[in-house]
């Protein structure tokens, strides 16, 4: 299975992760308390607003309010939290990673790059706004979608330091010693993008993500997004998460699969 499993894995793997982080490769993928978190709603709330009218910034931002208000306890940050329970929200100007770890679905919808950018700058801007936040969604659906449509690793990773000026050049046992929580677009993405390259396959990648010791769930949603545009995501592990979502989620995800991942 390809598509925004691998981003809904990544999360569902590291949420036991988050906060009591690791600096191992050699750990249980699911336990008695792995289960999905903002990382998994936020992006299906951004599959249901493809699914309904990818052309609407209203649809976006009501779509984003109904998920993330019917799972107040997702694990959201301060300020989005308190965005979700505006009237009539704006963006506050974030540099955060929540823009690249809800991206996924942006690419299994565009029919071509140019499409990819403008429908990811559009998930980004309505919170965030940050030019590294923008970023950040940008670097991390173009790699998607060029993982999607049989870009090499190679032709990635240039892609992404000649666009987005990312450092994709470091090796995760480098990284790993010294690295710590970073919710920011520019200390965690390119990190999570170094995980997809250096993996074998999608678990690897998964466990790439995880072992830097960072934050975890999102940085392996990330990871998994594009791990699993590039290769096949493991029946076993694909099962192991779907069955953690409950009949909303699972709703979204199957509608959404049916119409742009078959």
């Amino acid at each position: 299975m390809k598509g925004i499993i691998g981003t809904i894995c990544g999360d569902v793997i590291g949420s036991t992760y988050e906060f009591h982080p690791i600096k191992t490769k050699d750990f249980r993928l699911y336990n008695h308390y792995s289960g999905f978190t903002d990382d998994t709603v936020i992006t299906l709330a951004i599959a249901s607003w493809l699914i309904e009218d990818k052309t609407s910034k209203d649809v976006l931002i009501s779509e984003i309010k109904r998920f993330g208000l019917k799972y107040p306890n997702a694990g959201y940050g301060r300020m989005f939290y308190r965005w979700l329970h505006e009237d009539s929200p704006e963006p506050y100007g974030s540099w955060g990673n929540g823009s690249a770890m809800r991206v996924s679905p942006i690419a299994w919808v565009a029919d071509s790059l140019e499409e990819a950018q403008e429908l990811a700058e559009l998930s980004a801007v309505v919170t965030h706004d940050h030019p590294e936040g923008i970023k950040g969604a940008l670097a991390t659906s173009d790699a998607i979608f060029l993982a999607k449509t049989g870009s090499s690793k190679e032709e990635i990773k240039r892609h992404i330091e000649k666009h987005y000026n990312y450092n994709l050049s470091r090796k995760i046992d480098d990284i790993r010693p010294d690295y710590s929580f970073d919710v920011s677009c520019a200390g965690s993405v390119p990190e999570s993008i170094i995980c997809f390259l250096e993996a074998s396959d999608f678990e690897d990648t998964i466990r790439n993500a995880i072992s830097l010791g960072g934050d975890a769930d999102t940085q392996a949603a990330i990871a998994g997004g594009i791990a699993s545009a590039y290769w096949e995501v493991p029946p076993k592990i694909s099962a192991r998460s779907i069955r953690r979502l409950d009949s909303n989620l699972l709703e979204v995800f199957i509608k959404f699969r049916e119409k742009y991942e078959k």
